[in-house]
């Protein structure tokens, strides 16, 4: 993974402590108006600080998941890769029956049938009706007219007309979903858990891995600036953050890292796997004052000052910091004015 920092807190902080320590003599030398300025000097500004990071990130659909048989049989027809698989469409044949997509979130887990209820009936009648089913209503409560419409449906789809739905005959995905790869080949003989085929989102997104230190930049709901591979830029949202622990082989200790997923404000067209370079922006101070981290001086008695060149001679006051970015650091404080001139110790 390649690591682009344009600013950097941590870095900020290591700076900060080489300048304290190579700086502390001359601040605790008490430096009075008429002493010799320093050989080189630099403007306290005031300007916007970001601290902003770019990271490589990988271009893609996002994680897989595994389509696995609910019931034993022949494979007789899977799809192809690529291809994506709306409501009511077969993701793949047993014993030459389909096993039609549904949408929702909750797996088909028990038999459907007139007397049952719960979120489960929802879902189910919710996709009935929005594959053009009429004449029951969409509520938790599977009726004899839900069988009735079911009847339409499973005649519409050449299997027998039971009026119940099992939980071998459809599958549920949160929405469209895309054939990333084949697990069996058709004509295999499965078992109940056998994996079939592995699914993505439709949509592409950016995959991000980032080292634990950087977890800071991670913040669902961030915007970020993609760079894209031929290029061009565009933006993006963190629209996931998850902890990933890989175990350790032997006697390595197990790594930890945070996997960061981004969509598109705008669709990119599909370039398959590919590389791309995410800005992120861990956090943002407009309209301050700053100076460069080597103008900071250790006080005697603790905290930090900058050496302020005037006519008369140079003094020092004391300084709060605040947000470390792009080899800058923020300041404030009395006495202290954007334009003024600072010593940078040699």
């Amino acid at each position: 993974m390649r690591k682009r920092t344009t600013a950097g807190v941590v870095a900020g902080v290591l700076t900060v402590g080489a300048v304290a320590f190579f700086n502390l003599l001359e601040a605790e030398s008490g430096d009075q108006p008429g002493a010799t300025g320093p050989a080189e000097t630099a403007e306290i500004t005031r300007e916007t600080l970001v601290d902003q990071e770019s990271h490589d990130g990988t271009l893609g659909h996002g994680d897989t998941a595994t389509v696995t048989a609910r019931a034993s049989g022949t494979v007789t027809a899977l799809p192809v890769g690529g291809a994506v698989i709306t409501r009511g469409k077969p993701l793949y044949r047993l014993d030459n029956k389909p096993v039609p997509l549904l949408y929702g979130s909750l797996p088909a887990y028990r038999t459907l049938r007139p007397g049952v209820d719960g979120a489960d009936v929802l879902q189910f009648e919710k996709n009935l009706r929005a594959l053009g089913y009429t004449g029951f209503t969409v509520d938790d409560e599977y009726t004899s007219a839900t069988a009735a419409a079911v009847e339409d449906w499973q005649d519409d789809l050449g299997m027998a007309e039971t009026g119940r739905i099992g939980t071998d005959q459809i599958a549920y995905a949160e929405g469209p979903v895309r054939v990333d790869s084949l697990t069996v080949e058709r004509g295999a003989v499965v078992q109940p858990g056998a994996g079939l085929l592995k699914t993505t989102g439709t949509s592409m997104v950016a995959t991000v891995p980032l080292d634990v230190d950087d977890q800071r930049l991670a913040r669902t709901g961030a915007a970020v600036d993609v760079e894209m591979p031929d290029g061009s830029t565009t933006k993006g949202k963190i629209t996931e953050v998850e902890t990933v622990v890989e175990p350790g082989q032997g006697d390595q200790p197990d790594t930890t890292r945070v996997d960061v997923t981004i969509t598109f404000a705008r669709t990119p067209k599909d370039l398959g796997a590919a590389t791309v370079s995410v800005d992120f922006v861990a956090s943002q101070r407009p309209d301050v004052l700053t100076v460069p981290v080597a103008a900071l001086l250790a006080l005697a008695e603790g905290g930090y000052g900058l050496q302020i060149v005037e006519a008369g001679g140079p003094r020092i006051v004391a300084v709060k910091t605040g947000l470390f970015a792009d080899s800058r650091v923020e300041v404030s404080g009395g006495g202290i004015k954007a334009g003024q001139k600072v010593g940078m110790p040699s």
